[in-house]
């Protein structure tokens, strides 16, 4: 009869089909070391997730185990780091970092331990949960054994994040960690199991040590879950997002004045982000979610007429988002200025589907979004999460009906990315004028001609109107 054990070895066997573990193998075995898979790429395996990544711990010296390896696939090049005892190649589409198997200690002000050579059963207890503690022989004598020390197969069964060792150690020794439970939690749909999720909540200022780096690259990994609100939610409750992201942490609540609520704005953006996930594997249209409503606390006023505002969010969250992600570390270019535009612009499409669309306000919009016009729509059809249906269902409709408007007038007039069809270098040469306030003053007339659909977008009729425009201005033409 089949044990469970040999279940499992006869599928690891599988995950190792890749011939690139047969060369590893006879190589270590050449060395006379011993070699095993680890972590993630053993954890996918067993989840039946596609996993590119390979990390290989040799209980002896990996960059030499790298470098030998390399050189019987065709001296591959290593990248070699001998602070840190690793070595990474690539073949074919696989990531592969070897190092030597290894035991740390910590520093209580820092997150880099003091690194010794270790055993095997070292390095299985110095990671980060049990479901990545897992190990898979790569030698002759254990090819596709499945070593596991702390049930780290059956809390993949239960769907289970748990530490291998006390968490409090765990996640004091490298407070990262934490964002890792919560990011693998959020990532695999899994539970953090309740001793270990003590622990985040009773250690979160330790996450003060960890560079905002580290921080963002877990942060984007979450929002990049297919349920991003999970890692969200638990961040909140462990008290993780106080300390590295306070703005976001100022949407939650509910205020009553007079009877009157609104929202609950933290909750209203995790719905939004979740909403648009389902559409949209896109990092930076999802952080435009995260943020789309950052600025309504500063801008929340009680008007007894009309009751809760938030007049000028957008314009204000737009005007937040470069400092939040400076903050936060991530890049201040163009995928900043993206998510600027998204969240200044992310209430127009709803305006114009609570009115009568008129073919000036989509140039304008058309105008303003360019290129990311149809990201735009996506966010604002996210945004509307109303649990009423009948709502839902009529504000769907408008938005088709501006999607279907956007399509008619950028057919016709061509604004996407609109370059004006007269330059300031035509006005000048045609009035014999230098740089002057009458340029731009004609040059914004042309434009407003154009959005407002008084001349068509072409190079003929704004010519004439801006010979039109000059002259009554006092301008006299020196070129005819």
């Amino acid at each position: 009869m089949s044990t469970e054990k040999d279940i499992h070895t006869s599928s690891m066997v599988e995950a190792l089909a890749h011939p690139v573990f047969k060369v590893v193998s006879a190589v270590a075995d050449e060395m006379g070391v011993d070699a095993y898979v680890v972590g993630g790429f053993v954890r996918d395996a067993i989840l039946y997730r596609p996993c590119k990544d390979i990390d290989i711990v040799v209980v002896g010296k990996g960059i030499d185990l790298a470098l030998n390896v390399a050189a019987r696939l065709g001296d591959k090049q290593v990248n070699v780091f001998k602070n840190f005892g690793t070595a990474q190649l690539v073949y074919e589409d696989y990531d592969i970092e070897f190092v030597g198997a290894r035991k740390e200690s910590y520093n209580r002000e820092s997150r880099k331990p003091v690194v010794e050579d270790g055993t095997l059963e070292d390095d299985q207890k110095r990671r980060d949960f049990t479901i990545n503690a897992l190990a898979i022989g790569l030698n002759k004598k254990n090819y596709g054994v499945l070593l596991d020390p702390f049930n780290g197969v059956k809390d993949i069964e239960d769907r289970i994040i748990r530490t291998p060792l006390d968490p409090d150690i765990t996640y004091s020794d490298d407070p990262l960690r934490m964002m890792r439970a919560i990011r693998f939690a959020a990532q695999l749909d899994f539970k953090i199991e309740p001793k270990s999720f003590e622990s985040i909540c009773k250690n979160k200022e330790r996450i003060k040590i960890i560079s905002k780096e580290r921080i963002a690259e877990e942060l984007n990994k979450m929002i990049l879950a297919d349920i991003p609100s999970i890692g969200f939610e638990l961040l909140f409750d462990s008290g993780l997002l106080h300390f590295i992201f306070p703005e976001m942490v100022a949407l939650y609540g509910v205020e009553i004045i007079n009877g009157q609520g609104h929202k609950d704005n933290f909750y209203h953006t995790l719905q939004v982000l979740d909403n648009l996930s389902l559409r949209t594997k896109d990092l930076w249209l999802r952080w435009s979610a995260v943020l789309h409503d950052i600025a309504k606390p500063p801008t929340k006023r009680f008007d007894p007429k009309v009751g809760w505002t938030f007049h000028g969010h957008e314009d204000k969250g737009a005007r937040m988002v470069p400092k939040i992600f400076a903050e936060l570390k991530l890049p201040q270019n163009e995928k900043m200025k993206y998510v600027q535009k998204m969240v200044l612009l992310h209430l127009r499409p709803i305006v114009l589907a609570h009115e009568t669309v008129t073919d000036s306000a989509v140039r304008r919009l058309l105008l303003e979004a360019g290129d990311d016009i149809d990201d735009l729509m996506l966010l604002c059809e996210a945004d509307i999460t109303t649990k009423d249906f009948g709502k839902q269902k009529r504000y769907l409709k408008n938005f088709q009906l501006v999607r279907q408007k956007l399509k008619e007038v950028e057919e016709k007039d061509n604004l996407r990315n609109w370059q004006p069809p007269v330059s300031g270098q035509d006005i000048m040469e045609y009035f014999g004028i230098g740089p002057s306030l009458q340029v731009g003053l004609i040059k914004d007339a042309i434009r407003e001609a154009v959005l407002e659909g008084t001349i068509p977008n072409q190079r003929e009729a704004a010519l004439n109107y801006m010979i039109k425009t000059g002259k009554e201005m006092g301008l006299t033409p020196v070129k005819s």
